[in-house]
């Protein structure tokens, strides 16, 4: 199978203030509007809210959306003056990675992510010191 693009589709109970959070609390770009929906540009994937097939009813989301940043406390910053509420400060992980978390206004949970320089996911194997 051939995988030649992804995204994640969220079907909010409130529309409009689902899109304000990731427009505006997050500041994703559009990367195109239709009628019932806007899909943001997200790093190398895509974020769908979708105003249609909703009920008025989150629909359940068991996962959570990881997005990267280049620095946490920038994006802490960022988001304080925005009004949006981290459930979890930034923290380095047992794994290397220093996550933050929050959640958007459904509860799903969204985890950002500063990638340290000296992580394997920033190494290029490639390269020898020798």
């Amino acid at each position: 199978m051939e995988i030649l693009s992804s995204r994640v589709i969220l079907r909010p109970a409130n529309y409009r203030e689902t899109l304000a959070f990731y427009r505006d609390g997050l500041g994703l770009a559009i990367a195109r509007e239709y009628p019932g929906g806007t899909v943001f540009f997200a790093g190398q994937s895509l974020v769908e809210v979708a105003a249609h097939g909703g009920s008025g009813v989150s629909t359940a989301f068991a996962g959570a959306i990881w997005l990267q940043v280049r620095d946490l406390s920038d994006a802490a910053a960022e988001l304080a003056l925005a009004g949006i509420r981290i459930d979890r400060a930034p923290e380095r992980e047992p794994w290397g990675l220093i996550e933050m978390w929050i959640r958007d206004p459904d509860g799903v949970p969204i985890v950002l992510v500063e990638i340290p320089p000296e992580h394997p996911i920033r190494r290029d194997s490639r390269w020898s010191g020798d």
